[in-house]
This record gives structure tokens, sequence and C-alpha cells, in this order.
């Protein structure tokens, strides 16, 4: 049976050694990291010996598929061209990186339209993937769902698809499902999370599911607002969290910890989700 695979997001200001060290401090077995600061800014230069050694590290501990996040200034369907071609260059930057450690994930959120409509938004979003995926590249590119706050692009899977679609190599494209985004966003993983997941694999297909952010909601149901709340806090709660992290379509996925948290909160709560596993 594959190890349960479960993590937090990490500040990678210290390298990839370093955030591996700090992950199986906590019991973590895998990690999420912006590549750049994130509300934009260069990115730091390649360190090619950190990188061998963090690779060396995670095969020794069993470090599973790592997920970079790209940077919250990265909008791809905004209505400002300078700005799209801003996010343009960083996405292309932060692939190319992602190659020195291969077939890892990169995640972003798909941008907000501006008053321009979900259609141009959505050609705006696949454009810019169609410019920056290259048929070599390992790095599987996720697609976040978002809590459709404003003029959001992501609230609905079938946004999801639209974009998906629309993309020539859609194998190099997966989603990453954030259980607050979805919550707010109206899908009731509460009481239905069957249902919603049956939604999930007939608009988008279960196995373009790569990932979950597992977040509770500081907002009640189809709020619209994406505060992440501490696991068993919120309005999705501790009995949805463990049916969520047990299911049987999801318990392959890696799970990946964005609660308001310092690194002892996260290690809390990584072992409260690792007790729901080993409970069953």
């Amino acid at each position: 049976m594959k190890q349960f695979q479960i993590g937090c997001h990490l500040s990678a200001s210290k390298g990839f050694l370093s955030m591996g060290q700090e992950a199986i401090s906590i019991g973590a077995n895998t990690f999420q990291f912006f590549t750049r600061n994130p509300r934009g800014g260069q990115a730091k230069d390649i360190d090619v010996k950190d990188i061998d050694a963090f690779l060396a590290f995670a095969k020794e501990h069993q470090i599973e598929t790592i997920l970079a996040h790209a940077p919250y200034t990265l909008n791809a369907c905004a209505a400002d061209s300078g700005l799209r071609m801003f996010a343009r260059r960083t996405m292309a930057d932060d692939i190319r990186r992602m190659e020195f450690l291969p077939g890892n994930m990169y995640n972003f959120h798909p941008g907000s339209h501006v008053k321009q409509g979900v259609d141009v938004g959505v050609n705006y979003i696949a454009e810019l993937l169609n410019d920056v995926i290259f048929e070599q590249q390992t790095t599987t590119i996720l697609l976040e769902t978002m809590s459709g706050k404003g003029s959001e692009v992501g609230r609905s899977f079938e946004e999801l698809r639209a974009i998906i679609d629309k993309v020539k190599l859609e194998e190099k494209l997966g989603v990453c499902l954030d259980t607050c985004h979805v919550y707010d966003a109206g899908y009731d993983i509460v009481n239905r999370l069957d249902d919603v997941l049956n939604e999930f694999d007939h608009i988008l297909g279960l196995n373009r599911l790569k990932a979950i952010h597992i977040n509770d909601s500081k907002n009640p149901f189809e709020s619209h607002k994406d505060r992440h709340e501490l696991i068993g806090n919120g309005y999705i709660g501790e009995e949805a969290m463990k049916r969520i992290v047990n299911h049987p379509q999801l318990t392959h996925l890696p799970f990946y910890l964005e609660t308001p948290n310092d690194l002892q909160g996260y290690a809390r709560e990584i072992a409260l989700l690792k007790s729901w596993k080993e409970g069953i």
C-alpha cells in the first residue's frame, strides 16, 4: 500500500535540503513551497549542489512528490497585457527551474478576468499555457480550484475543463483541489462528498486530480471568501476532513496543509491527520 503523503507549506529561503529536513522533523513526507516571493519578485539562483543534496536526502527519507506554488501576483488573464506578459515570463522561468527536480508538480491560481468575462479569461489562460508548456517537460502543471471571489476563473469544474480543452499538451496538466476553496465555491464536500467527486470525475476525470490542499474554512458554505482555517476549527469540520483523507478515491494523493500555522502547529496537524489514517 502506498504511504500516506502529507506535508505543509514551507519557506524556500534556506534551500531544498533545508525544506526536506524541516519536513521530516515535523513528520511530513512531502511539502509545498513558493517558487519566489508570493507577492512577486526575482527567484533565487539555482543551487545545483543544494538540489543534488536534497534529491539524495529525499530518496533516503522517502519524500514523495513535492509541489511548487506560483506567486499570487501571477494573473494569466489580466486585462493589462503587461501583467499577462509578466505571468508568462515568470511561469516559463518557474517551469524551467522545476526541471532540475524532475517529475514534480507546479500549482497556480488561474487568475481573475477583471470584468472581461470568463470566456476571455479562459482564452488568455490557455494561451499562456500553450506558450510555456513544452513537450519534454516532466513537471505537471496544476490548475487550482478557486473559491469564486471577485472575478476569479476556476470557481467551477466547468471553467477548469474549458481551460484544459484549449491546451494542446493537455497531458501536462492536472488539478489541485483545495478543500476550503471548493466548499466556499459551493461544492458541498461536508454532506455530499461522493456527489462532488462524481461531478469532478464526470467533468474533469479523477485521473486529472493530482493533489489536495487540505484546509478548513473560516467562512460558511458558498461564501466565496477564501479564508483558510485550522483543521477542525472551521465550517468544514473534523468529521468531514476525516472522510476526505480516507476516501478511497483520494487516499493515494498527496495532501498539503495551507492552514494559518507555524511549524509546530503544522506538526500537530500532520500528526492528527496521520492518526485518522492509522485508525482505519
